[in-house]
């Protein structure tokens, strides 16, 4: 068995699109059949220009970059549907490294914010509570192997994972930041273009 989000071709039920930054272009698939109201959500404010021009408003070197947000504060944000929207979790889906990401504040809390996993390693500890809680082995090996944020898993929806631009994705995780993680000059989101 091969998890979907492994493979870097695009499969039935998927969708691709590419994040263009002023720092390079970073190409996702989507899984839009399996995580569906997701997919749309971040589809549809793609095509409407929701993302352009914004900014990578929190960026941790070794975690994750955030985006989404069209105040740049990390409080705003809205989903197509004005309210916030329901959690698709998936034992399929997990926060692997490249992983793209559902920012939330808890508990069915999903607005426009999303966030792409950099980390790239996961502690021993770790990865033994995971084969003991359930976590498939495939998945479990791909965390020792290329790292992630197993701890997201179940907490904030998986959507999408990176197939190609992860150098640009190591380029934006080593920009300098400042207070809460801002980083010192934009990293902007041009546009998105799905295809």
């Amino acid at each position: 068995m091969t998890l979907k989000q492994l493979m870097t071709e695009i499969q039935e039920g998927e969708r691709k699109v590419t994040i263009k930054t002023n720092l390079g272009d970073m190409t996702f698939k989507l899984f839009e059949k399996d995580i569906p109201k997701t997919v749309e959500n971040f589809i549809t404010h793609a095509q409407n220009g929701y993302y352009d021009g914004i900014i990578f408003h929190r960026i941790i070197k070794d975690f994750m970059i955030q985006g989404g947000d069209p105040t740049g504060t990390g409080m705003g944000g809205e989903s197509i549907w004005g309210n916030s929207f329901e959690d698709e979790f998936s034992m399929d889906y997990f926060n692997f490294y490249g992983a793209l990401s559902m920012a939330n504040a808890g508990p069915n809390t999903n607005g426009s914010q999303f966030f792409v996993v950099q980390a790239k390693h996961v502690d021993n500890a770790m990865l033994a509570n995971l084969e003991a809680g359930g976590w498939p082995v495939e998945a479990v090996e791909e965390y020792a192997k290329n790292g992630g944020t197993p701890w997201l898993d179940h907490r904030h929806t998986v959507f999408g994972q990176i197939i190609e631009g992860k150098d640009i994705l190591e380029k934006i995780a080593s920009v300098e930041t400042g207070a809460q993680d801002k980083p010192v000059e934009d990293v902007v989101i041009e546009k998105i273009v799905i295809d």
